[in-house]
Parts: structure tokens; sequence; C-alpha cells
């Protein structure tokens, strides 16, 4: 009963499944071992009867007495019996059952066996799979061609299949019903004989309706028409073209490509015109069955635009456009302060946050209500809380509280209002602490190392050059050989945490180690000859050093030195990279605490090499040789992950900018048409670049959906030098560039939300480039940390402090030459 239910499902040319086959299958085993013992019995029983009893002739064959001998012989069955038992043979035929494969085989003198394919099933013909399929492509080309003009590609080539097929099915659609029927296709069948090989005249219109009637209606339809010709049809929806998508930093990301269609080959994803699928990429490392981009661990860099199309298909294509929210980080200022009644008081509050956070302000856990107050004022979206007169009823814990879309953070500033006659602790600590040890520049000039208080322009200490070492009792600056009348020759100085200050010592080949707590300088750290410049990597707690070897830079290296700001004795290891022209490592910020990698630029070869921070050794090579450019610098955002590379060219042309992903750490391609160094606000927002072919500032901005777009081009009257950024005094989350010039007295203040500039005049000429041939700018601008309004520039014999709040001149301190060499200590 089974097995006829299979057979008439087979015949119906429905799918069949595994249960049927095991019927049918069983039932022919059964009947084979019933014919084994129908001829193996009579032998056992009668030995001495006719000698077929006791010959045994295998599948496919019977024996027969011969006449003329009398013996027995095996030949080939005249007929098998007449039992439905359907299968396929290894010639691809189709069998009505096992005894019909095994008599052909003998018939034909060569093996056939049977195989466990569905293909003849569908048919009941000889009609093979690899024939019908040649008879499909007889059909195409068969079909009036349109010229081909040009070079084709998958997808042009996909779209004139497309419309021979139309062409195909409209013919053979006699009705015009839309829908291909039995009698339609055999009319078709008896005209095309004469059109098709001997080899594929087993096949017929009709193995159609046999092999792709998919639904078993009996009859095909245009889809079933392309799904048999392989016609690939995608489709996306309008309002799908762009696809914006939100996620919290940290967490997995899944972006869902949206184009659907009959065959769709596999997905591609790119990013910045990069392929993603082939790369081995340690957070985008899956791809689902569905073509979805897997993003395991999301990051600020991961942010900006993903685009997705079929393979071979480019001009149908989805964009995703993907924003990584950051939960705020705050930061208040200062964290205690004591202030006698009557004066002013300012508690200062800064918040990064992907959206921008929004500030509040409570007064020990109450709302503070400064509009109904004339004594408090909020200033700059509440990045400040302006106290006018304090009173002794203004002492209390001030909580700011930051808030966006994805998190809240707060803290807590302290303020108490005293009589300084009380000097309560808070009051010393404060005052003594605070003022005395942090919050200064460290100023490295001829004369040694001045200490200087912005805010009063008091120096508070001087360090003079013939102060000894605490560690050796060498004298702080040496007199060299040949070296008339002696100063103290300094290149490059980093802050370790508020706790040590590092500066080189080139000529001398040692790095100075001074604690700031004592203001002393309490070791010198040996390195190879001529070291000139030095960048922190906090995230390791390492110095990099970069030594020229001598002044001609002909045996450059680079060391490091690990646990910087460990209390202990200290020394430099030797990397193995040579010829090493410079060396970036990323800045951290509040948001992005730690860094994993450096970059390397090697003498004349168009590269950089990424470098493992925590094993120092070459993780790739990005070459650069595409764009001939030798790199000069670099910079950094985290927003998106661009990497700027200003090049050096030896053509005539300006040199270009190039962009990296750090995504894939590929090449983009050109930055626009900018040229010259990048330089990237603490948040990553702004990206400023004097052009140093137009007298211009050009302002790049970074969107939070990782968009990187052309915002201005601010003038800019100075050839510039150096530039740094300063927290916005008038509104929260903007910056104000302040650029210096190398060759002149001005000195630049440029808003870059507004664009609106001013510049300051008359601060005495720069250090003579010649004067300081330790690369980098000769004259240099250092603020006063996130919170500070000062920031201080040297000119060749004097150093000039400014306020960057009103934009002016703050003082001059004369008597510090080539005081070039400037670090920033403190919490502001």
């Amino acid at each position: 009963h089974h097995v006829w239910r299979c057979l008439s499902l087979v015949y119906g040319f429905s799918n069949f499944g595994a249960y049927c086959m095991i019927h049918v299958y069983t039932l022919a085993f059964f009947l084979n071992i019933k014919a084994l013992f129908s001829l193996a019995l009579p032998a056992l029983s009668d030995p001495d009867g006719d000698p077929c009893r006791r010959t045994y002739c295998g599948r496919g064959r019977q024996c027969v007495l011969m006449a003329e001998t009398g013996r027995a012989e095996c030949v080939c069955q005249e007929k098998c019996r007449p039992s439905f038992v359907p299968v396929c043979g290894s010639d691809g035929r189709f069998y009505e059952n096992h005894c019909e494969v095994y008599r052909t085989a003998c018939l034909e003198r060569r093996r056939i066996y049977v195989v466990h394919s569905k293909d003849c099933f569908f048919k009941g013909n000889a009609c093979t799979m690899s024939e019908y399929n040649k008879l499909k492509s007889m059909l195409l080309d068969m079909q009036p061609k349109v010229l081909k003009v040009g070079e084709q590609n998958q997808q042009r080539d996909m779209e004139e299949k497309r419309a021979l097929v139309d062409t195909m099915f409209k013919y053979l659609d006699a009705n015009q019903d839309g829908r291909l029927i039995s009698d339609e296709l055999e009319k078709v069948s008896i005209s095309m004989k004469e059109h098709l090989e001997d080899s594929l005249l087993e096949c017929t219109m009709q193995d159609l309706l046999r092999y792709d009637d998919y639904n078993n209606d009996g009859h095909l339809s245009l889809h079933e028409f392309y799904t048999a010709f392989q016609v690939v049809q995608l489709s996306l929806a309008e309002d799908q073209r762009i696809s914006v998508s939100t996620v919290t930093v940290g967490l997995s990301a899944v972006l869902t490509c949206a184009i659907q269609g009959t065959l769709r080959p596999p997905v591609i994803w790119k990013r910045n015109g990069i392929i993603l699928n082939f790369l081995d990429l340690e957070d985008i490392n899956d791809f689902g069955d569905d073509g979805s981009l897997y993003i395991t661990k999301v990051t600020t860099i991961h942010m900006g635009n993903y685009s997705c199309h079929a393979y071979g298909y480019e001009d149908l294509y989805q964009t995703h456009v993907l924003q990584v929210n950051v939960p705020p980080v705050i930061l208040v200022y200062p964290e205690t302060q004591a202030q006698e009644p009557g004066v002013s008081a300012s508690l200062h509050c800064h918040a990064d946050g992907i959206p921008n956070p929004k500030l509040l302000w409570l007064k020990n856990g109450m709302d503070l209500q400064p509009r109904s107050s004339k004594q408090l004022s909020l200033i700059a979206n509440g990045s400040e809380l302006f106290i006018g007169s304090v009173r002794y009823e203004d002492t209390g814990a001030y909580t700011c509280i930051a808030k966006n879309e994805v998190g809240v953070d707060e803290d807590i500033s302290s303020l108490f209002v005293e009589d300084s006659a009380k000097k309560t602790l808070a009051n010393i600590l404060w005052r003594e602490e605070g003022l005395s040890v942090g919050n200064m520049f460290y100023v490295f000039s001829d004369e040694g190392i001045t200490l200087l208080q912005p805010s009063e322009c008091e120096i508070r200490r001087h360090m003079k050059r013939t102060e000894r070492i605490v560690a050796t009792y060498e004298e702080m600056c040496p007199k060299g050989e040949g070296v008339s009348p002696q100063h103290c020759v300094w290149s490059s100085a980093v802050n370790i945490r508020d706790k040590y200050i590092y500066v080189t010592q080139p000529l001398q080949s040692r790095v100075l180690v001074v604690d700031i707590q004592a203001q002393k300088v309490v070791q010198a750290v040996a390195t190879d000859p001529f070291p000139v410049k030095m960048l922190y990597d906090k995230s390791h707690d390492q110095v990099w050093v970069l030594t020229w070897g001598d002044m001609d830079k002909t045996h450059p290296t680079l060391q490091v030195i690990p646990q910087a700001s460990v209390g202990e004795v200290h020394h430099a290891i030797r990397t193995t990279f040579q010829r090493v022209n410079d060396f970036f490592i990323p800045p951290t910020n509040l948001i992005i605490t730690h860094v994993r990698f450096a970059f390397v630029f090697l003498k004349n070869e168009p590269a950089v090499h990424k470098i493992d921070l925590e094993t120092l050794h070459r993780v790739k090579t990005i070459s650069l040789k595409n764009y001939s450019c030798i790199p000069v610098s670099m910079a950094y955002t985290h927003l998106s992950g661009f990497y700027f590379i200003q090049c050096q060219t030896k053509s005539l042309l300006a040199p270009q900018q190039l962009l990296i992903d750090s995504v894939t750490d590929a090449v983009i391609g050109p930055n626009l048409n900018v040229t010259g160094q990048a330089f990237v606000s603490p948040d990553g927002r702004y990206i400023v670049t004097p052009d140093p072919q137009s007298s211009k500032l050009i302002v790049q901005t970074v969107s939070f959906q990782g968009e990187l777009s052309l915002n201005q081009e601010i003038d800019e009257p100075v050839a510039v030098s150096d530039l740094v950024f300063q927290p916005s005094f008038t509104e929260s989350n903007q910056h104000v560039a302040v650029a210096t010039s190398g060759s002149g007295t001005d000195l630049l203040f440029a808003d870059l939300s507004s664009g609106h500039t001013e510049v300051l005049r008359s601060l005495k000429q720069p250090l003579a480039p010649q004067a300081w041939p330790w690369g980098g700018p000769n004259r240099v601008v250092v603020s006063s940390g996130l919170f500070g309004q000062y920031l201080v520039t040297p000119s060749a014999e004097s150093l000039f402090v400014l306020n960057g709040k009103q934009r002016t001149p703050h003082c001059e301190v004369s008597d510090i030459k080539r005081g070039n060499t400037i670090v920033w200590v403190g919490e502001v």
C-alpha cells in the first residue's frame, strides 16, 4: 500500500521524501531476497536434477541448458518479471526495477549500478540533468541577441539574459495568459526537434514542467521560468535604501541587508569602499547565512556608513548609517575649594558623550534655581556655575549631572566659604597643595627649569642649570667640551600622570626625570645619542623616545622606557626598528582611555608600520606606495576611526593628505584636496589643517554618524607653527583653535563653530628655525588643561602668558631664552 502510494506521488511529479524511498527500496530488497531463495532452494532439494538448478548466474542473467553440449550456461535474461519498483541507473536512465538495470548491463556488456538520485524519477524518460541544462543553453542561444557595446559585467549580462527569457516566455505563451502549460510546450517541442542535437532528443520542452514546476500546479509561471533559466531577480524597497541604526558602545550590532530576490548571490559588505567579507577583522568577523553583518563589540571607530549589495550587482545597494552612542563621562573642577566671603567662585563641569550630554546642578541634593537668583549663574550651557559673591550659606556639595539618551554620570565639587584666619583643613589643602605643586607651567630654557603659576604670573621655583641630579649628583646641565657659555639644551618633554616630567637632553644623550612633588630632578636615563622626541603611552605607562644618532639622523632608533610613573630606577629599552624617521601614538581622552597601537615611519619609505604597544612588535605594514606618499605626520579621531597622514612627495605638486580607516587599516584615498598637517580636537569632532598653499585653516567635522565633511575655511593670517585647542567659554562641547606663527609675532584665535577669528599681535619674534634644529614647531603654544583659561607661548628671549578666555596678553616673563619646551602640570 505504502509503495504504490509513493509511486503515485512520483508520477504526479510531486517531491518525494525519504519515507517513500525507504518503502520502495525495502520492497525491492525483499523481492531480490525472494528471487535468490527461489533459485537456491530447488538446488538444495534436488542436487541430482537439472544442471541449471546447481548453477547461479548472478543478477541480470539466467541459466539455459545448451542443446548441443547439454551443459548449463549463463546468458542475459530475456525479460524480467513485470514488477514496478522504479530505480535510477548509473547511466542516468530510468528503470522499472532492479532486474531491468542488471539485464541492460548484461546486454550492453558494461557495468550499470543503481544510484540514489532523484533526477530520473522526475522525468520518467532518458533526459538527464546535464542534457536538460544543455537544452536550456541552446534555447537561450536560439534567441535573437542584442549587439553588445562596451565592456560587459555580471549585472549587464543578467539584464540581457532576463530580456531573452522574457522574449522566450512571451513566444511560448500562445494564449498570453501568463503561464505555460503542457500543450503549449509540446507544440514547440515538435517544431524544435530538427534544431536539437541527437544527444538532446531525449529532452523536450515538457521537461521544463518536470524539472521546474516547483509548486506542482501543472504550469510554469514567469517566476518559475526565471528560476529555470537562472535569472537573478533583486529588489530593494525605496524606503529601505538608507537605514539608520543606533547602538550603544560595548554592545553588539547586526546590520541586515534588505536586498531580496530569487537566486540572490552572496551579500557583499563595504565600508569606505573597502570589501569587508574577506578581511580577517577582529570585531567584524561573522557574516550570517542571510548576509547580515555582525559587529561583536561596537566602539566609536565603527560608526559610519556601511553598504551592502549582491555579489556582481553593485548598482543596487543599501546604505546602513551606524551611530554609536556613548554614555556621559563627567569631570568637575575643582573637587574642593575654599573661598573667603565676598569673592567670586567658579565651579566647572565637563562631560563627553554621544549625543552631547545635558548638564544640570544640584546643591546638597536639591535642584539649583540660578534664574531666580542674582547670586548664581550658569555659563556655557551649564559648563560653569558662577557665584558672584560667596556667602557662608553657599558652603556645600555641588553635584553636576550629565545626561544623554544612553546614560547618566555625576560628580561633586565642594565649596567651603570661611574666614581665612580659621585655616581649616580644606583651606590648607586647597591653598598649599592645589597652588604650590600643581596648576603650573614647567618651562625648559637655556637657564634651566622655570615653574610658572599663570594666574599671578609668578615664578614659583627656578631650577638652575647647575642644580644637581639627586640620584647621581651630576649637574642638571653639564658644560660640554667647547661649549661656551654653559646652557641647557632641551628638545621634548611629557607629563607622566602629574607625578613626573620626562625631558630630553639631546646633547647629553639622556632623559631627565623631574619629580613634580619634590620639584627636583631625581634621575637621568641614558639613551642612544640625540634623543629628540618623546610621547607618553598612558595606556601602558611607557615613554617612547626617538633618537637620531647624530645631527644628520644617520642612526635613528626607537627606545621605550617602561613603568614610567613608578618610583624606581628607570632604563630605556631599544626596540628592533631601524631607520626610524618618526612615530605616532593616538591620544586618550575622557571616552577613549586605552590605546593599543602606535605607528612608525621609516626613512624614505612610502608606508606606515602598525605597532602593538604591549608587545612592541609590528602588527602590519600599510603601504602608501600607490599614492607616492612618504608620511611626515599623523593625526587621529576616534569618531569613525580616521587617520590623517601628511605626505611628503617628490613631485612638484603640493603634498596631499591621505585618509586611513582604522577598522580595516586600508587607505581610503586623499582627504579631499587638503594638504598639510592635521590637528584633531580632544573630543575628535574637529580636524583643523593649516593649508600652506592658501593661508587658510581648513576645518572639517566628524558627525555622530561618522561622516567626515568640510565645515569651513577660515582665513589664516599667520604661517602656522603650532596649534592647540581650548574649550569654548561660551558654548559647551565647542572649541577654539589657537595658532602661533613660525615667522611673525601674531597669534590667531579661531572659533570653530562660528568661524570668528581674532589676532593678537606684537608677541615678539619667535626662535629662528635654525635655532631650533630638533624638529617640531619653532614656536609652541601650550594650554592649561581642560578647564584652564591660560596659554603660554615663547619668543626668542621671553615668555608670553595669554588669557584665552579674554583673548588678550596676560603678562610677559623676560629672561627666558629658548623656552620652546613647555609642559602643563595640573588638574585644569
